[in-house]
């Protein structure tokens, strides 16, 4: 068993706290970034207009990830604490909210330049478990969307939640939405029938969307919320409707002439 007291903040600059949420979050870009750029972009139009296309991703992230997560977790308690909305330094993200607001800002970009939207979001696709490793990393340092009571050797204790032995959940996602995920989209990039765009984005949501549902059965739900439909958290409800719309545009973009 793993006693976790991390401090979350990774280092104070005067009266500045860095925190090693907003550590992953720059860390994951960077090197998303590097990898698109050193190893995946061999076009000069695109690899021009890159670095244009993250200052619109931080964007989509930044406001589709909390305002998902304020939509989708917690919107009663956010009508009752506006200026909280803006601290997202304290936690607070939605994936599936970032994902639609990377999605937006990826078609916004590429309709400004005359680009298929698909081909951007291919390279996305490519780049973004770096950020989820990082992202899931960064959780469980903060003792967030920790995981549910169980008795194996490995778990963990998170000491400023309670004193109960729970799965590593954020440390599961790290590892199958980050390392997996990473691994196996670049493989099948690589693949002369995935070469259409499209194909490997609408990849990325469905095994996503699996990896998130199967992880979720040892994740605390969230206690705002709790279970739902089925016995099913809010992020399992999320993730089915992620992975269908994921299923539907994938035979639908594979089956195009």
């Amino acid at each position: 068993m793993f006693i976790n007291n991390f401090d979350p903040v990774a280092f104070q600059v005067f009266s500045l706290e860095i925190r090693w949420y907003s550590l992953a979050y720059i860390i994951g870009i960077l090197l998303g970034w590097f990898h698109c750029k050193k190893i995946l972009i061999n076009n000069n139009k695109l690899f021009k207009l890159f670095d244009d296309l993250i200052t619109y991703l931080i964007i989509g992230i930044i406001l589709g990830g909390r305002m998902g997560y304020i939509l989708f977790y917690n919107l009663e308690y956010y009508l009752n604490n506006l200026p909280e909305i803006i601290m997202i330094w304290n936690g607070g993200m939605s994936f599936h909210g970032g994902l639609l607001g990377v999605i937006l800002a990826t078609i916004i970009f590429s309709k400004k330049h005359k680009i298929n939207t698909y081909i951007f979001l291919d390279l996305i696709a490519l780049a973004a478990p770096i950020g989820l490793f990082f992202g899931r990393i960064a959780n469980f340092i903060n003792s967030e969307l920790y995981g549910r009571e169980t008795d194996i050797w490995w778990s963990v204790k998170f000491v400023t939640i309670d004193n109960v032995s729970r799965h590593p959940s954020q440390i599961y996602e790290a590892i199958f939405e980050g390392l997996i995920l990473f691994y196996l989209l670049n493989y099948l990039s690589k693949k002369r029938h995935y070469k259409k765009p499209g194909l490997i984005s609408l990849t990325f949501i469905i095994f996503y969307s699996i990896f998130r549902f199967g992880i979720e059965f040892f994740r605390e739900p969230d206690p705002q919320i709790g279970y739902l439909l089925y016995e099913l958290t809010m992020g399992q409800i999320i993730s089915f409707v992620f992975f269908s719309l994921g299923i539907f545009f994938y035979l639908l973009k594979k089956n195009e002439n």
